[in-house]
């Protein structure tokens, strides 16, 4: 089996700012789970008027530790990576404080309406960004440059954000060096997320900063084993259903053998994402027209 560099040593205290580069801070709250590791890492890029990025969860003491952080430097731009709980309702209680704008692809499920698809659950819907970003825009402060990549697949409207002055991606969700991501249809979207690993082997990004954990400092030999065990997980499903298991329920014990029984829900979601995405390249085949957790599978 592929084997992924896993970095998961992190020195931090909750609450504190650290200064991890010329022009790079973090505040992590203290909001830890089998999903978000420690805790929701917020950046603040720049000094004097700086952006911050991913105010996590609704947290009155975290909210108030960003602030402390910046004592005597103002807000100007809040930068929104994607819309999961963890990540963007601290816009709310942090834009009451400063006034700043907030910049993301747009609301939870963004990309997928566009598609004429439906999100209705796991997600910030009360989040509206005041200004809708897309692939390829700068967003310019007073002393850093930030360029959106646009990585849909753990949700449909993720954005990672460069920062040129350090040649630094701010990667959320979409590429973390603790664990790998959960693609949960009908907002997560396996090709769309293959398809933006694959966008991040074509920059020249020398360190990644995910929402959760600590850096990457090996960015793209730890996507290139990301696409491989997407790829492995893959082939692990069509081995099932050559071997006689047909319903997801079945194979995630199988596939997931080191993972905890209580994480099983979740892999299944990603086993339903990389279904999905089996049946889209024809080499799988259900019975019905719906794809879901209680469908029979087969080889195509």
């Amino acid at each position: 089996m592929v084997q992924i560099p896993y970095r998961r040593e992190l020195e931090f205290d909750y609450g504190r700012v650290a200064e991890l580069a010329p022009g790079i801070r973090r505040v992590i709250a203290n909001n830890p789970s089998p999903f978000t590791f420690h805790g929701t890492g917020t950046y603040i890029l720049g000094t004097g008027k700086v952006a911050v990025i991913d105010p996590g969860p609704d947290d009155e003491a975290h909210i108030a530790a960003i602030l402390k952080a910046l004592d005597g430097e103002d807000v100007s731009h809040i930068l929104v990576t994607h819309t999961h709980m963890d990540h963007s309702p601290g816009c709310r209680p942090l834009q009451a404080k400063t006034g700043a704008p907030t910049y993301a692809y747009g609301p939870h499920g963004a990309g997928k309406m566009e598609q004429g698809v439906q999100v209705e659950e796991g997600g910030d819907m009360d989040f509206a960004p005041d200004h809708l970003v897309k692939h390829g825009d700068v967003i310019e402060g007073s002393d850093w440059t930030v360029e959106c990549v646009y990585t849909p697949g753990h949700t449909s409207n993720h954005v990672c954000f460069a920062l040129r002055e350090q040649k630094a991606l701010f990667t959320g969700d979409h590429v973390m060096g603790w664990s790998t991501s959960i693609i949960s249809p009908p907002d997560g979207d396996m090709a769309a997320y293959m398809h933006s690993l694959e966008l991040l082997l074509e920059r020249d990004d020398a360190v990644y900063w995910p929402t959760h954990g600590p850096s990457i400092i090996d960015p793209k030999t730890h996507v290139r084993a990301y696409i491989e065990h997407r790829l492995e997980r893959e082939e692990q499903i069509l081995d099932c259903i050559d071997k006689g298991t047909h319903r997801i329920r079945d194979m995630v014990p199988l596939m997931y053998r080191d993972t905890p029984e209580f994480m099983y829900p979740a892999a299944a979601r990603s086993v339903l994402a990389a279904m999905e995405n089996l049946v889209r390249k024809g080499k799988v085949s259900m019975d019905g027209d719906a794809l879901s957790m209680d469908s029979a599978y087969r080889l195509a």
